[in-house]
């Protein structure tokens, strides 16, 4: 478990995106991740498509929007055939969207569960990527993560410690408890409080608070493939790419 990848969404305010995939595969990337912006027309797909077979880059996995996955299953699997996805992830649910209870929150996994399941047959894995708002104990004492996937069974997860961290949470305790799940991380770091303000209070990894050493050795206990660098808004991603390879090659 040693596959490291650029999750896109950190560069999409390059002002060159066209320069985006060349300039990680110089820096020694192999794999990147989608998002998904990048896959809402044909002609930014054959660019896309294009554009990993020209640099060698892989993508592994990608984020698709609840509505996509479910209301055009087969456009999910046909983007992924294409692409070479091999697991597709939820990465969100807007804020009016969200349960307020347990129960609520079992029921978005059991929805996530069968609108899954045209994506397990054609061969796809499929989960969820968390925020901080499913480390938030609701009212009712329920915390959304758990209650998630315990609704949905087949689910995997995609870590992100840093908002589990943001989120109040343990990420060790939920490393334990929803490891067998977890078949992808992302990597991201948090600044010390008060700094990088323009960056949302984010940091390049290794430039944070975060104790990847320590994580790492309970990531490496888990079936996770994948690791992937992300910062959500990184006031110059060339920096956050070179910087952030450097540091998750010594983990």
């Amino acid at each position: 478990m040693t596959s490291i990848s650029y999750q896109l969404y950190s560069s999409r305010k390059d002002p060159n995106p066209a320069g985006v995939l060349p300039a990680l595969a110089a820096l020694g990337y192999e794999r990147v991740e989608g998002y998904g912006g990048l896959f809402e027309d044909q002609a930014q797909l054959a660019r896309l498509k294009a554009d990993l077979a020209s640099t060698g880059l892989a993508m592994p996995t990608a984020h698709f929007g609840i509505e996509m996955v479910e209301n055009e299953p087969d456009r999910v699997v046909e983007i992924a055939r294409s692409l070479g996805i091999e697991t597709v992830y939820c990465p969100y649910l807007a804020a009016a969207q969200r349960p307020t209870t347990g129960a609520g929150y079992a029921e978005l996994g059991r929805r996530l569960q069968a609108a899954g399941a045209p994506l397990r047959d054609a061969g796809l894995g499929f989960g969820w990527h968390n925020h901080d708002f499913e480390l938030k104990t609701l009212a009712d004492g329920a915390v959304p993560l758990a209650a998630l996937f315990e609704g949905g069974p087949d689910l995997e997860w995609e870590a992100d410690i840093a908002w589990v961290i943001r989120g109040g949470g343990d990420p060790f305790h939920w490393l334990r408890t929803l490891g067998s799940r977890l078949t992808a991380v992302h990597l991201k770091d948090i600044a010390p409080a008060g700094e990088n303000q323009d960056e949302d209070g984010w940091a390049d990894l290794g430039q944070g608070t975060v104790d990847w050493p320590a994580l790492m050795v309970a990531v490496r206990q888990t079936p996770a493939r994948y690791l992937v660098l992300e910062h959500d808004n990184p006031s110059d991603p060339a920096r956050f790419a070179r910087i952030s390879l450097a540091a998750a090659q010594k983990l």
